[in-house]
């Protein structure tokens, strides 16, 4: 899985976790926070998915990397919503085993983003995909308050 930075180009998830622990080095004394979101576009034969990892330097910015992915995809508006979740998951997770590894548990919380808010048809599952969230242990927000999903993302998805 390759992510993009705009400041540092392309990187494996790897390089992608050194890149935010040494980001988060550079200014140790300031709180961080790890978010991840993913966001879809529907095509007519592919979707179009990108996730999105944001270490955000609490009120002092921060910055992103992004990962692209086109996938044959030719089902529903709810499977959509549960793929991207699925897909933060997944990052969430592999990220969560370098923390692990490296004994850096400290430096961050994460937060998982969802694009789905309580008007419009996603209303409809935000208890499933909260959950989903929560049942693996991070913290689930949704908009307007899910940025990394509604918008970092959202921006690669065209």
């Amino acid at each position: 899985m390759k992510f993009i930075s705009p400041t540092e180009g392309k990187m494996n998830i790897k390089e992608t976790y050194k890149s935010i622990v040494s980001f988060i080095q550079e200014k140790s004394q300031y709180q961080y926070k790890l978010i991840i979101g993913t966001d879809s576009h529907p095509g007519i034969k592919e979707s179009v998915f990108v996730t999105a990892i944001v270490i955000y330097r609490v009120g002092h910015g921060g910055r992103y990397f992004y990962h692209k992915e086109n996938v044959v995809m030719n089902s529903g508006f709810k499977k959509r919503i549960f793929n991207e979740v699925a897909r933060s998951l997944k990052v969430a997770s592999k990220i969560t085993d370098y923390i692990s590894f490296d004994n850096t548990t400290e430096l961050f919380d994460i937060e998982i983003h969802i694009d789905v808010g309580q008007n419009g048809p996603s209303s409809e599952i935000i208890k499933e995909v909260v959950g989903m969230v929560v049942g693996s242990g991070y913290d689930a927000l949704i908009k307007p308050d899910s940025y990394a999903a509604s918008n970092v993302a959202d921006r690669y998805t065209k």
